[in-house]
């Protein structure tokens, strides 16, 4: 097996794992924060909001020490076990207050990415890198499947605090792999100087500019499975939600990653654009069980659209020396959206009514789409 086939398969093998016991949480976090630990809405949207927060911050650190010091490996299984640690923390929450430390350590967790990120840009062929990354991708949606699935046959059995504990379990084995199979090259020079801001692109900055504005409509998932709980979803009915949309975003990822490869990048993530501006729409306008499903699975062919393909085009519209540093910057200022996104999503709700935040969102997805357009590819 060659050397580039080897790293990302191990990175998706770990990913896969790590994904596992993370989507045994996933398909019932908002149900145990709003309905369990009785908090409302804002503290839901407060709580995802910071994580995804702490998730820009982490990234843009970790992938600028990552390029200094030319240090990648530390950086990503000290992000799988964090993230094993945080859903110990989860099992052993007894309020909702108590949920914010251990989000904050399961966030930070994401520091693993923008440095795994650069290892498979730097060893893979430009004209494959839309697959490598689609691969990744789709294991990563793959394990996510797989802890649903999980999360399902085992909730009745087990209830929350336990499941939470289980799902500790796959990423320290995604640890142990980092640390048994990836190889690291010494280098003789440590420091490198840092990014600053004549290294980054026009181009970069224009599609920086239009993914925050983006991200800033992108609210948390949760507000989309308390939409069909409060539709009248019954409780148990609500983790095959999350299983529909992670399952298509699992089979789309891979064939989306190569087709970026054949069309180039831009066009895909339009297409993802539009696709989420018809989940908003849809939200807004149709009020039926089968349209409220059809809806999930547009959302997972958004995601399976989105998420490679973006990596793939930040990581070619950087320098190679900055690639995690780029892949964290833009993370970073992603990520910090993520706050005040679900935030006013969650305000909007309490004073405006469930169509509030997804109004919002396609105001935003449209702007944004507006700006792609600008962007131009190598």
């Amino acid at each position: 097996m060659k050397k580039d086939e080897k790293t990302v398969i191990t990175f998706s093998f770990a990913s896969f794992l790590n994904d596992l016991g993370s989507d045994m949480v996933s398909p019932i976090w908002p149900l145990f924060v709003v309905y369990f630990l009785k908090a409302n809405m804002a503290v839901l949207g407060f709580i995802d909001g910071l994580g995804d927060s702490i998730v820009s911050i982490s990234q843009a650190i970790s992938g600028y020490l990552s390029d200094k010091f030319r240090k990648r490996k530390v950086f990503i299984w000290s992000g799988y076990f964090l993230a094993s640690l945080s859903r110990v923390g989860y099992s052993l929450s007894t309020n909702w207050q108590h949920l914010i430390p251990f989000k904050i350590m399961d966030r930070l967790g994401k520091m693993r990415d923008p440095p795994r990120d650069a290892i498979i840009a730097d060893v893979t062929r430009k004209k494959v890198r839309g697959k490598s990354f689609g691969l990744l991708t789709a294991m990563d949606n793959l394990g996510a499947v797989c802890g649903i699935l999980s999360c399902v046959f085992l909730f009745g059995i087990l209830g929350y605090r336990k499941l939470f504990f289980l799902a500790s379990v796959p990423s320290l084995i995604s640890v142990i792999l980092i640390l048994i199979v990836i190889k690291e090259k010494r280098v003789r020079k440590r420091i490198y100087k840092g990014i600053s801001m004549k290294d980054i692109s026009f181009n970069f900055k224009l599609f920086l500019l239009s993914s925050i504005i983006f991200s800033l409509g992108f609210f948390s998932y949760s507000f989309l499975l308390i939409y069909a709980k409060e539709f009248g979803f019954q409780e148990y009915f609500i983790p095959f939600l999350y299983l529909t949309f992670t399952l298509v975003a699992s089979i789309t990822s891979l064939p989306f990653g190569k087709l970026s490869d054949k069309l180039k990048r831009k066009p895909i993530l339009i297409f993802s654009g539009i696709l989420f501006a018809i989940v908003c729409l849809g939200f807004i306008y149709f009020k039926s069980f089968y349209s409220i499903i059809a809806l999930f699975i547009l959302y997972g062919l958004h995601l399976g659209a989105r998420v490679p393909v973006q990596v793939t085009f930040v990581s070619e519209l950087s320098k190679p020396k900055y690639r995690a540093s780029s892949l964290g910057i833009f993370q970073m200022t992603t990520g910090l959206c993520k706050l005040p996104a679900s935030m006013i999503a969650g305000l909007l709700w309490i004073n405006f009514g469930m169509s509030a935040p997804f109004l919002f969102s396609l105001g935003l997805t449209l702007i944004s789409i507006l700006l792609l357009l600008f962007v131009k590819e190598k």
